[in-house]
């Protein structure tokens, strides 16, 4: 796909991905609008997947560590054809399966349920060298938060993919810079992350991750290592009241904010 047909799709994930937390009266809009980019260039350029086989052995996997965006996957997921796009509607309704968080065992195109934050990394390491005792082609992504980065089982896990030589293996770090309640800096600030993961023995590329320009190449890089993005972003990007606003971690949307949030979603096309 072209640059200009991926951030169109992009936009319309935002509009449809705000629509479904305001009617819901729940979300986590502000870490969505920051994440979409990147889920829109891996589903619709990157990744190597059948909807109608979302089991297939040859698929790559992703992993949204970060779970609680869950409702900017389930978009994703439904404009690709895994689940029907009128489903979104039943987000966190009474016996949806389009739950607070992801779950393998319900919806078509997860690959593990997620939401404790801390575990995404460690499973989509499991994966990518499970990939290499088996032989197979298949590429492992994984999506964390920066905040979510605090948790010391990533950086066991970091450890672990270093030493299997995981070439085979991409983590993209969403650094809106924000986490529930605070900013990074005022909780346990761990940025730098790119000398860190260097430290570890991986190579790192820093992108806009809110530039599709800068995230399909660094999506598409291969190296001889397991490969991070540290992909900075912005909370709320998009929505010129939500954008850099911690509040917006789980806030919703008045109707005034709703229509406002459209509007410029709308202009930006």
């Amino acid at each position: 796909m072209e640059i200009s047909d991926l951030e169109r799709i992009a936009r319309d994930i935002r509009r449809r991905d705000i629509q479904a937390v305001y009617e819901a009266g729940a979300g986590h809009v502000g870490g969505e609008m920051s994440v979409i980019d990147l889920l829109a260039a891996l589903y619709f350029h990157v990744l190597r997947i059948w909807p109608d086989q979302p089991k297939h052995p040859d698929r790559d996997r992703f992993v949204l560590s970060k779970g609680h965006t869950a409702c900017a996957l389930y978009v994703v997921l439904a404009e690709r054809g895994f689940i029907p796009e009128d489903e979104i509607s039943t987000f966190l309704q009474p016996y949806s399966r389009l739950n607070g968080h992801p779950n393998c065992n319900k919806v078509p195109g997860v690959e593990t349920n997620t939401g404790p934050l801390g575990h995404g990394l460690p499973v989509a390491v499991g994966m990518a060298k499970a990939a290499k005792l088996s032989s197979a082609n298949y590429h492992t992504y994984v999506i964390t938060g920066d905040g979510e980065m605090q948790e010391g089982s990533n950086w066991e896990a970091i450890m672990a993919a270093a030493q299997f030589k995981l070439d085979n293996l991409t983590l993209i770090i969403d650094h809106n810079r924000f986490q529930q309640g605070a900013s990074l800096s005022e909780t346990n600030d761990v940025a730098p992350f790119r000398p860190k993961l260097e430290a570890f023995g991986w190579e790192v590329t820093e992108i806009n991750g809110n530039a599709m320009a800068e995230i399909v190449p660094a999506l598409e890089h291969r190296g001889g290592r397991p490969h991070c993005i540290v992909a900075h972003t912005n909370k709320g990007h998009g929505i010129s009241f939500m954008q850099d606003r911690v509040d917006w971690h789980h806030k919703v949307p008045s109707k005034e904010q709703y229509e406002l949030a459209l509007a410029e979603l709308s202009e930006a096309l």
